[in-house]
Order: C-alpha cells, then structure tokens, then sequence
C-alpha cells in the first residue's frame, strides 16, 4: 500500500485530497496545526484504518516514521483575512515549511507536490496567464507575504529538484470553491454567499470588472492527482478558463440565492489583481486534463452547502485567536 503525507489536510482543499487517497487505496497521513484549517473537515476520516492525523506545525522540524511515496504540500494560509492577520507565520509556512519538507522528502526518496498559486502572477500584465509569465508582484505591499511565499516556495523546490534530485510537482492553482470552504474567509464565494443568507447586500471592490475565474474542487482534485502522477517537474495551472468580470458573478450569486439584496461598492484593496484566467494549454497536452463543472452546476452544490450550516453558523464572524502564531 503506498503512503502519502498531506499537509493542510483539515483546510479545504487538503480535506477532499484525503478523501480522494483514501478512494484510490492509499495510507493517508494528514497533517495541519489547525491554525486555519478545522478537523470537521475531516473527522470522518477518523474511523479509517488507512487514515492518521498528526497535529504538527511543519515549520518545526517534520517527522513522519515508515516509507512515504508521496508528499503534498498544501499548508499555508490561502485567504486575505487569513495571511494579513499572520504575516510572519505565512511566510514561513512557505520558506521554513517547505524546506522542511523537501528535506522530508529527500531522505524518504518521495515524489513531493507543492500547491503554488495563481497569485505568483500577482496584477497581471498578460492575459490570460501563462506558466512562462513571471509576473507582476509587489514585494513590499500587503499580499506581498503570501505572493513572495509561494515564488520562493517554487524556487527552492526547484533547487532541490536539480540539485538534490528529488522528484518535484509545482502546482499552480486558480481560484477554487466548492464544499467546506470556510464562510468570512475573504474569498469571493464564501463571502458573497455569506451574504445573502445572512439577508446582506453583496460587497463588490473597486468597480466590480476585475475577473476571476473558478473552478469546481472535484476538477481541481483530479487535475492534482494527474499532475502528482505525471513525468512534468515544471509549474503546471489548474484552474478553469471560464472567466467572469466579479460584478457579473454578484448578480449570479444573486440570482441563484433568490435574495433580494443590492450590490454595494468598496475602494478595491491595494495590489488586487484585476484579471485572473489560467492558460490551461499545458494542463490539457501534458495530462490531458480539462475541468468538467460548469459554474452554474458547482455553484449549486456549493450554495447547498452554505445553505445546510445552522442559522449559528452563519450568523457568526470568525474571530480565531491568532496570538499565539504572532512571533
């Protein structure tokens, strides 16, 4: 039975990773200190003999006993509210975390994919964004902790890749949503949904004709899983060309919740990227992967997600303690 550790195993994305091992046949070893992600994610897992959990901050050194065939590196903070809250400990996750792991990986002789994002492009000046595009980043400015995180995270598993040899993934995601995604987190979706359940009208940055473009998680797992079992070192984007302006997709959510709210505008954050669409040419030639869930049928899953929480739930901001990761 192969084994696989999954960092951020209790956030979003790290959660449906577990699930989608756990089918395929793997031991699954989910890691996360819990500074963002919630064990409901996967507490349903506990009953599964090829499931561990280890509570652990990989920014500490990292031990895992027995083989490992593969590591995925999906810990770090991916939300605004989240990383403008704990600056300092985003970008160690990034630096310290993944050289820590890279390590890990290096004497376990494991395949290791590490999740970089769309947000390396920062405020892209070519469009739609293709792996070769080095980008638009602003070191210095607020979001520069995680864009600077994720580039050097590339950057450092590149160097163990050509000089230690070790087997590297680089994973370029692009806005993702789906179930489990937390409410209050920042994101576009979980806000605005957040929103018209709570009887809110919808906040939209700037003018609202900034883009995004969002793909559906179970596309998103499949395409990690085809890039982790590829022969591609080189970054590779996940996401789902179906690009959408966010003053269109306020009247969608609109729409699909059957509210009554208005739209109301906000100055757009400093360094907000005002386009973002994934050139999946690599994506669709090298693993012949393409997302199958259109908007308006993943959108749906996702609203009766939101929809199922309990009035507390939603009623709720989050005000997680982040005291104790401030150092």
């Amino acid at each position: 039975m192969k084994r696989v550790l999954i960092t951020g195993a209790a956030g979003f994305l790290g959660s449906h990773l577990c699930d989608k091992f756990i089918a395929e046949g793997y031991f699954v070893i989910g890691m996360d200190n819990l500074i963002t992600g919630d064990l409901k994610n996967i507490e349903h897992l506990f009953k599964e003999k090829n499931f561990e959990f280890y509570h652990h901050d990989i920014t500490k050194f990292v031990h895992v006993p027995g083989k490992l065939d593969y590591i995925l590196h999906f810990a770090s903070p991916a939300s605004p509210i989240d990383y403008l809250k704990i600056p300092i400990q985003t970008l160690k996750v990034g630096s310290l975390g993944t050289h820590n792991l890279l390590g890990l990986a290096r004497v376990k002789k494991a395949r290791i994919l590490i999740a970089s994002t769309s947000e390396i492009y920062g405020d892209p000046l070519v469009h739609p964004q293709t792996e070769e595009y080095y980008g638009n980043v602003n070191t210095i400015g607020p979001r520069g902790v995680y864009d600077e995180a994720k580039r050097f995270q590339e950057s450092i598993t590149m160097a163990y890749h050509t000089f230690h040899g070790v087997e590297t993934r680089i994973l370029r995601i692009f806005n993702t949503y789906g179930p489990r995604m937390r409410l209050n987190d920042g994101r576009v979706i979980p806000a605005f949904i957040g929103q018209a359940l709570r009887g809110e009208d919808l906040t939209v940055f700037g003018d609202g004709s900034q883009t995004r473009s969002f793909c559906y998680v179970d596309d998103q797992v499949e395409g990690i899983w085809k890039l982790l079992h590829s022969d591609y070192y080189l970054p590779v984007n996940i996401g789902n060309p179906d690009e959408i302006t966010i003053k269109d997709f306020a009247e969608e959510i609109i729409k699909l919740t059957g509210t009554t709210q208005k739209i109301i505008y906000k100055d757009l954050p400093m360094n907000d990227p005002l386009q973002r669409q994934p050139d999946i040419s690599k994506a669709r030639a090298i693993l012949g992967w393409e997302p199958k869930t259109g908007r308006a049928d993943g959108m749906k899953i996702t609203y009766d997600y939101f929809r199922s929480l309990s009035t507390e739930e939603l009623a709720k901001e989050e005000h997680k303690d982040f005291t104790k990761y401030i150092h």
